[in-house]
């Protein structure tokens, strides 16, 4: 009995050695920056990120935020990400001097855990679209009922537009604080008020959960704290926590470039000139190639923006008009009115006051001159090419003259051009005689006599 518990010592020494020789996988955190506007590019960004770290098994991810805001549609979808993810997303607005304006507070809010840096603000996110860019309008005064009894304010569209927005929106950042168990009155004065908070306020009005000097001081803080999943409440460990550094790949980096409106709206114009170019010169191939990507990737990039398709009408109206000018002279009108016409149309083509999403006149000018420009040049040397005579091909031999070299009676011999043709007339011919080219029939021509 001794030796057999021996044995069973042994190998239960051996089967822990083996057990403890076996490589610990190591919990690792993702980290992810955002440092601009929300643009599809970032929301891109983001949510293949949170899926990627989710397929390796990441044990957490901290999203860097540093955003004046951006659009709403791409908040949305990172916000749909974050709620979705079996991972905890934690939101730490660093570094000092950052902030998490507008739609950044939404994914703050939405976000397991809520941190930010010494020296950062949040809040202001009502919606810029509402904001009225010159003052509020004055009131209207009040009128009364049909009864007297009752004063009522009347109510313009524009009105009921704002305040749908406003309480669609107010609705959202509740239903995301009453999740997250956060400040929820704070949230709606954010929206409706358009108010901000520090960093040190925010933690004591309950809008975040830490404050942390930097990413290592983050991690500690969350150490043994409590998140609730869809799939329960688990309490985080970070201990020794393997930091890994997720940069935005190929994909994103394109979709950034080609998601500045600035660039889509000259993609689209290059594309426009390449097309013309090869209407008016059909054969070359190059810029009707060339024309066809651009188009095609700025149609792809306006796609994710917010764009007015009046002003986007407005500009194809404007270079149609520059292009009837050249071949329907009206003594400048069609050329002015296409040239104001495609200007209007570049400042309304984006549909948002948001920052860093307008087209600015100084680009607009410069662009609009040189779309004129360009397009009465190139039209014109197209009308000029269709009025120059013929000088090669078979074409070219029509009316030409030539001398008979025998006397012929209905076929002979004549030089055209320096070359022996095969002549046919209808009228007797002598030698030496001056005939001019009528047709050609293969390699025959038709001749007449000059006099």
């Amino acid at each position: 009995m001794g030796d057999m518990t021996a044995i069973l010592r042994f190998y239960l020494l051996i089967f822990l050695s083996v057990l403890c020789a076996l490589p610990v996988q190591a919990k690792v955190v993702h980290v992810l920056n955002l440092k601009e506007a929300i643009s599809p590019a970032s929301a891109d960004y983001l949510v293949r990120s949170i899926d990627k770290a989710a397929k390796a098994k990441a044990y957490l991810i901290v999203i860097e935020l540093d955003t004046p805001g951006g659009l709403d549609t791409s908040m949305r979808d990172i916000i749909k990400t974050i709620l979705a993810s079996p991972i905890p997303v934690i939101t730490y607005v660093s570094p000092k001097g950052a902030r998490a304006a507008s739609a950044g507070t939404y994914i703050l809010y939405a976000s397991h855990i809520a941190a930010m840096a010494p020296a950062t603000n949040l809040g202001a996110a009502t919606p810029v679209d509402l904001a009225p860019s010159k003052g509020a309008p004055p009131e209207k005064p009040n009128v009364s009922d049909k009864m007297g009894t009752k004063p009522v304010q009347e109510a313009s569209p524009q009105d009921a537009k704002t305040k749908k927005v406003i309480n669609d929106s107010t609705a959202y950042i509740r239903s995301l604080a009453e999740l997250r168990g956060r400040n929820v009155d704070w949230a709606e004065q954010a929206v409706r008020e358009a108010v901000s908070l520090s960093a040190d306020a925010a933690l004591n009005s309950n809008v975040v959960d830490i404050v942390a000097e930097n990413l290592d001081d983050l991690l500690v803080q969350l150490h043994e704290r409590k998140v609730k999943l869809s799939s329960g409440e688990i309490t985080l460990d970070t201990v020794n926590l393997t930091v890994t550094l997720i940069e935005p790949d190929w994909r994103s980096k394109i979709l950034s470039v080609i998601g500045n409106p600035s660039i889509a709206y000259m993609l689209m114009l290059l594309g426009i000139y390449g097309l013309i170019y090869e209407f008016a010169n059909p054969g070359i191939g190059f810029p009707g190639v060339i024309g066809g990507i651009f188009l095609l990737l700025a149609l792809f990039a306006l796609q994710l923006m917010p764009i007015s398709y009046v002003g986007l009408a407005l500009i194809i109206l404007g270079v149609t008009l520059m292009v009837s000018e050249t071949f329907l002279p009206s003594f400048g009108v069609l050329g002015l009115g296409g040239i104001v016409a495609f200007a209007i149309g570049s400042v309304m083509l984006i549909d948002t006051d948001l920052p860093g999403y307008g087209i600015s006149w100084a680009l607009i000018v410069p662009v609009a001159a040189t779309t004129a420009l360009f397009i009465f040049l190139i039209t014109s040397m197209a009308m000029r090419a269709h009025k120059r005579p013929v000088v090669t091909g078979s074409e070219e031999l029509l009316g030409a003259e030539g001398e008979v070299l025998e006397d012929i009676q209905k076929v002979g011999w004549a030089r055209v051009h320096g070359e022996l043709w095969r002549v046919r007339s209808s009228i007797p011919l002598v030698r030496g005689s001056k005939v001019n080219v009528t047709a050609r029939h293969n390699l025959i021509l038709e001749v007449k006599p000059i006099d």
